[in-house]
């Protein structure tokens, strides 16, 4: 009985968690979405509001006016004229007391990871950590410039060591390049790896190595 009902939660406890996940991420989006359309409602004419009240009991149409806004925003910034209004909008909030400070940091960590010119998160490497003999995956994030590069000998990389199973945190290090080992698997192979804490192995073999790695270093 007991292995009978470990293999059924094996299959339904991943769906379930799945299904949780989104439906509350659905649930997130139309509130939002609801608590505009109550925000519209005091300045439209009282024929406007039961329209306002059908769409706001339509589930799942918070999610859809996102990936909307996101795609309109994405189409307009990405020609001259919307390229220019970002440029003043960037400007604009980077000269206001506090919210400059949170503001740019948090657009430049966005630039960084999901810029698609951009090498953050594209090879995964293992580095000794925290100790010699002790070893774990990282994710090479780019290399230090400026003063910090200046105080380190020779070539150093920037690296991201997540913790587990929770990879949203972690630890920043800058590590000699030649105490990285390049792996052959990919960030996302990498990713399960550490989100099973060792369970789900990436498949043997040898693949293509990662973009921006030395094919002719051992891995």
């Amino acid at each position: 009985m007991r292995k009978y009902l470990f293999a059924g939660l094996l299959v339904w406890l991943p769906l379930a968690i799945t299904v949780g996940v989104l439906m509350w991420a659905v649930g997130l989006m139309d509130g939002i979405f609801r608590g505009m359309l109550v925000g519209v409602q005091h300045v439209l004419p009282t024929s406007a509001e039961n329209l306002l009240t059908l769409l706001g009991s339509v589930p799942g149409l918070g999610v859809v006016l996102l990936v909307l806004l996101l795609l309109i925003t994405g189409m307009f910034v990405t020609n001259i004229v919307g390229a220019w209004w970002l440029k003043q909008w960037n400007s604009l909030l980077s000269h206001i007391p506090i919210v400059k400070s949170i503001y740019v940091s948090v657009k430049q960590v966005s630039d960084t990871l999901f810029s698609t010119n951009g090498n953050a998160f594209r090879e995964a490497v293992m580095v000794q950590y925290p100790h010699q003999g002790s070893w774990t995956i990282a994710f090479v994030t780019g290399k230090p410039s400026g003063e910090v590069a200046a105080a380190l000998p020779g070539e150093h990389v920037s690296l991201y060591v997540p913790t587990t199973p929770n990879p949203t945190s972690g630890f920043f290090l800058m590590m000699p390049r030649d105490a990285c080992k390049p792996l052959h698997m990919s960030v996302d192979e990498a990713l399960k790896y550490i989100i099973s804490m060792g369970v789900v192995a990436p498949p043997a073999g040898i693949l293509v190595p990662p973009e921006g790695a030395d094919p002719n270093r051992v891995g």
